[in-house]
């Protein structure tokens, strides 16, 4: 399906993005990951500018081209109570800064079909409390999708994906966990691998600056006291 297709993912060495590049090379692409975890590619800090410009020189010179690129690094997560202004840059660096400067690094190289996707989270609509770093850096690469594919427009589709509950260990949940879901469990990381693949398939040509909430329904769960056995603990809050 992606044979001779180059696909560039960051955060690739484990959890959703290790994921979407076994899948990817499943289907015969060449895939180049960038992670502060050790990988068979490039091991480096996202939120460095010299080391986005080396990836990008490095990928540049021995594909010549990129068809797809993935953002899907994890920003740190604090929140107001604990976080630094410097914790708090260096999250919006990973999570919303790199994905805008690959894409401008790598303009030169886009195929005619090439396809970006972002992965955001859901939590760029809804929040827990003490979330504000990641939260922020999820809702920026939102926004930056859609301000993406407007501006490249008929050269690049730009698309993002909102993931909800994704256990990585592929971990079958029961009771509660998953019955709180309307899909009726929890997600795993081939529910985001999957569409990552779609959208940058030529099945998806006319699909371009969406957000795509893959979360089993929980986003669309209205949630009242005392409604449907929904009990808010008072003391958990105070």
């Amino acid at each position: 399906m992606f044979r001779g297709k180059v696909a560039v993912i960051t955060g690739g060495a484990k959890g959703i993005g290790k994921c979407i590049a076994e899948e990817f090379k499943k289907n015969n692409a060449s895939v180049c990951i960038i992670d502060k975890q050790p990988n068979d590619y490039f091991t480096g800090d996202l939120a460095e500018e010299e080391t986005l410009n080396l990836f990008a020189e490095k990928v540049g010179k021995e594909y010549g081209k990129v068809d797809y690129l993935i953002n899907n690094a994890l920003p740190l997560m604090k929140g107001i109570s604990e976080c630094s202004y410097e914790e708090f840059n260096y999250a919006l660096r990973v999570g919303v800064t790199a994905p805008f400067y690959l894409t401008k690094l790598f303009l030169p190289y886009f195929s005619p079909d090439a396809a970006i996707v972002n992965i955001s989270s859901s939590r760029d609509r809804m929040s827990q409390p003490q979330t504000e770093s990641y939260t922020a850096a999820k809702g920026g690469i939102a926004a930056l999708t859609h301000a993406l594919a407007v501006s490249l427009g008929g050269k690049v589709r730009v698309n993002s994906i909102s993931p909800g509950w994704i256990d990585t260990t592929y971990t079958e949940y029961a009771g509660a966990d998953a019955i709180q879901h309307p899909a009726g469990r929890v997600g795993n990381p081939l529910d985001i691998a999957n569409m990552v693949l779609f959208l940058c398939s030529s099945k998806a040509s006319f699909i371009t600056g969406e957000n795509i909430c893959i979360d089993g329904g929980m986003t669309k769960q209205m949630i009242y006291h005392n409604d449907f056995g929904w009990t808010l603990n008072k003391e958990s809050i105070s």
